[in-house]
């Protein structure tokens, strides 16, 4: 029985999956079983953010698991602690954090604070949670309902939690808000919507509103944290505080690991929420580590200097192919190619893989490059001539 047909037969189908079996990687190139090697401009969906085989990240996990893997949120666990203080400390906000181990669970956390403070502050409980077309959250049953795409929302999985509402666009937002919203959920720059980041000025004076208002702004950085746009939140780029913030994906380099944030520190009593597995030994080793590379980096302005090199690769891919992309989009190594047709996009995905690299695809026609943080210029350019080799076979 074939690798294919063993999965078929024992895994639920909810992927529609390419058949290449990886089998080792280092850095930004993976290999299959046969030794072909690929540039990985995919990183997982962003989640490898210091490549493949990263030295430190490595040596922390096999050192952490010789010891201690797991235990349970019942006694301190050190570098939890540690990494909560790492992480505050990059992000330069006074918050408190609960360590979950996906994006889905730490919105889900972020919505049960958001809740709350809407029934504690307020002498009528406020509930309802706006959001935005073309909006990402998760996939469990509340996350979905969260994420502003109407295809989430089938009818297998209905009733769905009430209090979700979306709007077009951020100045749709201030006309949605009634005296029962307790909170605005974005992302920065929608990844699964189309790789859209919204412009900066439109969403300080959001957060400004929202503050006079006592009214929660939650920003989804699960795609957007950790580096993943030249800063180390996307928040810090656009120069606002938010009251909540969610992080997974790239923080733990591989190992699962989702964080919510929040400067409302008061508002979750003991017992009010809790995760069996959320900031083990493991995983939160394996985020400081994480850390420990990407902000060195930051530090010698190495980030920067990919991010920029990335970025004019891709501008000059879009000039040069006019006919079949609208123009490139996102921020920092969260990139994209907004192709003319959905049939450009998909030949474009499927024939990357034959050429040896690895894109994504994303929502509004939108080819996608979520590349590891680490990424050479060596593996950069060899990535981009073998994207024009898919180009030329379309």
């Amino acid at each position: 029985m074939t690798l294919e047909q063993q999965d078929k037969q024992y895994i639920l189908q909810t992927y529609t999956r390419s058949y290449v079996n990886f089998v080792k990687g280092v850095g930004s190139t993976i290999y299959d079983e046969n030794g072909k090697d690929y540039i990985d401009f995919a990183s997982g969906i962003g989640v490898n953010s210091v490549g493949h085989a990263n030295k430190t990240l490595t040596k922390a996990i096999c050192e952490q698991a010789n010891n201690i893997i797991h235990i349970s949120n019942l006694q301190v666990i050190e570098p939890q602690v540690k990494l909560a203080q790492k992480i505050v400390e990059l992000s330069g906000y006074d918050m408190g954090i609960f360590f979950a181990n996906s994006g889905a669970e730490a919105n889900e956390g972020a919505i049960k604070i958001a809740r709350k403070y809407g029934e504690i502050q307020f002498d009528k409980k406020r509930y309802k949670v706006i959001t935005l077309e073309h909006s990402f959250h998760g996939r469990t049953i509340t996350t979905v309902k969260a994420t502003g795409q109407e295809s989430f929302h089938t009818p297998h999985f209905s009733p769905y939690p009430d209090g979700f509402s979306y709007e077009k666009s951020i100045d749709d937002i201030y006309k949605a808000i009634d005296d029962e919203t307790v909170a605005v959920l974005i992302e920065l720059v929608q990844g699964e919507g189309g790789v859209q980041p919204f412009e900066k000025e439109a969403v300080q004076k959001l957060a400004q509103y929202l503050k006079e208002k006592d009214i929660l702004l939650i920003v989804d950085e699960v795609q957007t944290g950790v580096y993943r746009t030249g800063e180390f939140l996307a928040s810090n780029l656009y120069e606002i505080e938010p009251d909540i913030i969610t992080l997974a994906k790239g923080l733990g380099g591989g190992v699962p690991i989702g964080a919510v944030m929040t400067k409302h520190k008061e508002v979750l009593s003991a017992g009010d929420h809790g995760s069996t597995f959320g900031g083990n030994y493991l995983s939160t080793t394996a985020g400081l580590a994480v850390l420990e590379v990407l902000s060195g980096l930051y530090d010698n302005g190495l980030i920067d200097e990919t991010l920029l090199y990335f970025s004019n690769k891709l501008r000059m891919i879009a000039a040069k192919y006019e006919n079949l992309f609208e123009k490139e989009v996102g921020l920092g190594l969260m990139r994209g190619l907004r192709a003319k047709s959905a049939q450009i996009q998909g030949s474009i995905i499927k024939n990357a893989m034959a050429e040896g690299l690895v894109v994504l695809k994303a929502g509004r026609n939108t080819v996608r490059f979520l590349p590891s943080i680490t990424i050479t210029k060596k593996e950069i350019d060899e990535g981009f001539i073998r994207f024009e080799k898919v180009i030329s076979s379309l």
